[in-house]
């Protein structure tokens, strides 16, 4: 079995087309949890009635104090029973053979832990490449919403506010595990009013016109990460 995490607040219009694409799935052993992260009106009672036969799913609701995404995805993942896991963010549409080819992958490959695909910001590809410890120490190129073992899910640092997935990570990586690529694209992010810095490349936080507190802001979380796990002298 698959478990699907998804930390929601305040994103009720994108729950709605990630389960509309969880609902197409053509691998139907799963379950997925939703964990509502205290938004201003409760998540839930709407979305079964939402198109594609959402009601049939086998849905899971928990709604807990606003405490951050990471907080949110540990409280899933100890309601969860899945052999496989995926932390799924509100705002993705998954394509029809996403669980089925990840798991798949991981099926196939023993000695592989988990695995990740390229992805969709809106019109933009993110297109990534074979797993690589040493450079996923320079930059972040696995997406939160990828697939993992269950004995292998690290619980995601709550004390962070950015960078909780190259936290996750290197945390998976530092304890050994490997992981494998596929290179299509099985994952949609919806863009809306508040992702835009959440998916900004590299390159966007040298650009003349983005805000100085955010610039701040980026490079703040980044040192924090690579102090946590010893990055500093790589760079």
């Amino acid at each position: 079995m698959i478990s699907v995490i998804i930390p929601v607040y305040n994103t009720s219009k994108e729950l709605k087309k990630c389960l509309e694409s969880l609902a197409q799935q053509t691998f139907k052993d799963f379950e997925v949890i939703v964990v509502d992260d205290g938004s201003a009106e409760p998540v839930g009672s709407e979305i079964p009635n939402s198109k594609f036969q959402i009601s049939k799913l086998d849905i899971k609701f928990f709604r807990i104090q606003h405490a951050g995404a990471p907080r949110a995805r540990n409280f899933g993942f100890q309601q969860s029973r899945g052999e496989f896991v995926l932390f799924c963010d509100a705002d993705m549409e998954l394509r029809q053979e996403c669980l089925v080819k990840m798991k798949k992958v991981l099926d196939e490959n023993s000695d592989m832990d988990f695995v990740y695909s390229d992805f969709k910001f809106g019109w933009k590809k993110f297109h990534f490449w074979e797993f690589d410890a040493d450079k996923l120490k320079q930059m972040n190129y696995i997406n939160t919403c990828s697939m993992v073992r269950r004995d292998k899910v690290v619980k995601w640092d709550e004390s962070l506010e950015k960078f909780q997935d190259w936290d996750f990570w290197l945390s998976i990586v530092e304890r050994g595990g490997k992981g494998r690529w596929i290179p299509e694209v099985l994952l949609r992010a919806n863009i809306r009013r508040g992702t835009m810095s959440k998916w900004l490349p590299k390159f966007a936080y040298q650009l003349p016109w983005l805000r100085l507190k955010t610039k701040d802001n980026y490079a703040h979380w980044k040192k924090v990460v690579r102090e946590k796990h010893n990055m500093i002298s790589n760079f």
